[in-house]
C-alpha cells in the first residue's frame, strides 16, 4: 500500500518491453532497417503518451530520463528561455522536491520565485495567484495533484489567470496522470510532467508535454535527439514500456479509478471513524482516488509504519523524497498542521493489485496500533488511555 514510491510493472508491459532487450536493438537514429523499426517503436511509444494526454500532436512529447528531470527541462528551459520577458516563476508551496528546489536553485542565478501559499486541503488561492502574477512573470508551476495528500488543484481556473498575464503553465502531473483524465487542450496547460513507473511502466523513463510554439533552452546538448531538447540515444525499451503503460491507462483508467476510490472511502472510513483525535489529510472528495492520508494525533508516523511493516503492510509516511530527513514533511507543514501533526501522519496509497480484504486487514490493524502507542506516549491524555 505504498504505490506513490514507484508501482509495479505490469506484466503487459513487461512483454512489450522484452523485444526490445533481446531481439530488437536498432538505433532510432539509424537509417537502416534495424534503426528504422527501432524508430517505428519510439514513435508508435509517443504517439501512445500524447494520445493520452490528448496532445495537439505526437511531436509534443519529449522523452526524459523521468519526472525529476522533465521538471527540470520545464522549469529552467523556459525561464532560461524567456528571460528577457521577465526573470518572475511563482509556483506553490506544496509542490515536489524537484521544482522547490528547481525553483531555489533560480533564485541564486538571479531569477525571484514566489511561493504561493495553500489553504488546510492544500488548494493554491486564486486570489493570492492573481495577486503575485506580474508582467515580469515568466511561468507559474503548479503540480496537478498533491503526491502527499491527494488533493487536485483546479487547474483550469489557475491556468486562465495565468495566461491573462501572459505567462507560461508548467504542471507536474507525476501523481495524477493515469489516475485521473488529463486534457492538456482542454485545461489550458503549456507543459506538463509524466512519469512511467506512477502508471505500472519502468522506472528510468517520463516525459514533458511541450504545448506547440513554446521553445525552451535545452538542458543536455548533444547529437540533437527529441527535437534537440534531450540530446542521447533514447532508452528505448523503456519508452516502448511507457507507450505501453500510457495505452493500458487510457484504455482502463475508468473502471480502475472508480474501483480505487470505493476503496479509498471504504479504507478512510475504516481508519478513521474507530479511532478518536483521527484526522484526514487534504480533500475528503477533490483528491486522488487512490490516496489515503490521515493522522493520528499523540503519535508518531514511523513508529506506526513499523507496526504495519512487521504484520506485512507498506506505508509510508510522507514523500519518498522527503524520507531521508527527520524534518516533517513541508507539504504538510504548509497546510497549517503544527510539527507534532505532521509527525503523525501515515499514508497508503492503493494500486491495481490491491483488493478490499487487503484495506480491511489494514484496518483490523491500525486500532491495537494507534492504541498501544498512545499507551506509551508522554503526550497522551489521560482520558484516552483508561
Amino acid at each position: 500500500m505504498d504505490h506513490a514510491v514507484g508501482r509495479p510493472v505490469d506484466q503487459r508491459v513487461i512483454d512489450a518491453m522484452l523485444p526490445f532487450m533481446n531481439s530488437s536493438y536498432g538505433n532510432p537514429s539509424s537509417l537502416h532497417v534495424f534503426g528504422q523499426e527501432a524508430k517505428h517503436a519510439l514513435e508508435e511509444a509517443r504517439t501512445r503518451v500524447a494520445d493520452l494526454i490528448n496532445a495537439e500532436r505526437k511531436e509534443s512529447v519529449i522523452f526524459t530520463s523521468g519526472a525529476t528531470e522533465s521538471n527540470n527541462m520545464a522549469i529552467k528551459g523556459v525561464v532560461y528561455r524567456n528571460k528577457d520577458r521577465g526573470t518572475r516563476t511563482i509556483t506553490s508551496s506544496v509542490e515536489h522536491m524537484s521544482v522547490v528546489n528547481t525553483c531555489k536553485f533560480l533564485t541564486t542565478r538571479g531569477f525571484e520565485t514566489v511561493f504561493l501559499p495553500v489553504d488546510s486541503f492544500g488548494f493554491v488561492g486564486l486570489e493570492d495567484l492573481e495577486r503575485e502574477l506580474t508582467d515580469k512573470t515568466v511561468l507559474v508551476s503548479i503540480v496537478y495533484a498533491n503526491g502527499e495528500i491527494g488533493t487536485i488543484e483546479p487547474i483550469r481556473e489557475i491556468s486562465k489567470k495565468v495566461h491573462e498575464k501572459n505567462a507560461f503553465l508548467h504542471v507536474d502531473a507525476t501523481a495524477a496522470c493515469g489516475q485521473v483524465p488529463i486534457d492538456v487542450r482542454r485545461e489550458g496547460i503549456d507543459l506538463l510532467t509524466l512519469s512511467s513507473n506512477d502508471m505500472y511502466g519502468p522506472r528510468g523513463v517520463g516525459a514533458l508535454y511541450v504545448k506547440e510554439g513554446i521553445r525552451l533552452e535545452p538542458l543536455l546538448h548533444g547529437g540533437g535527439q527529441e527535437r534537440g531538447l534531450r540530446s542521447g540515444t533514447e532508452n528505448l525499451p523503456s519508452i516502448v514500456g511507457f507507450g505501453k503503460a500510457a495505452d493500458l491507462s487510457k484504455n482502463e483508467m475508468k473502471d480502475e479509478s472508480e474501483r480505487l476510490t470505493r476503496l479509498r472511502d471504504r479504507f478512510i472510513d475504516g481508519l478513521l471513524k474507530p479511532l478518536p483525535y483521527s484526522f484526514l489529510n487534504g480533500h475528503p472528495t477533490k483528491r486522488l482516488p487512490d490516496n489515503v492520508s490521515v493522522r493520528y494525533s499523540f503519535i508518531e508516523g514511523e513508529s506506526m509504519l513499523l507496526g504495519l511493516d512487521m504484520m506485512g503492510v507498506f506505508a509510508s509516511s510522507g514523500s519518498a523524497c522527503t524520507a531521508k530527513t527527520l524534518e516533517p514533511s513541508h507539504v504538510l507543514l504548509a497546510i497549517g498542521l503544527k510539527h507534532e501533526e505532521a509527525h503523525g501522519s501515515l499514508m497508503f496509497t492503493l494500486g491495481r493489485q490491491n483488493a478490499e480484504e487487503d484495506v480491511d486487514y489494514a484496518i483490523s490493524l491500525m486500532p491495537n496500533i494507534v492504541k498501544r502507542l498512545r499507551a506509551i506516549s508522554p503526550l497522551t491524555p489521560k482520558e484516552l488511555n483508561m
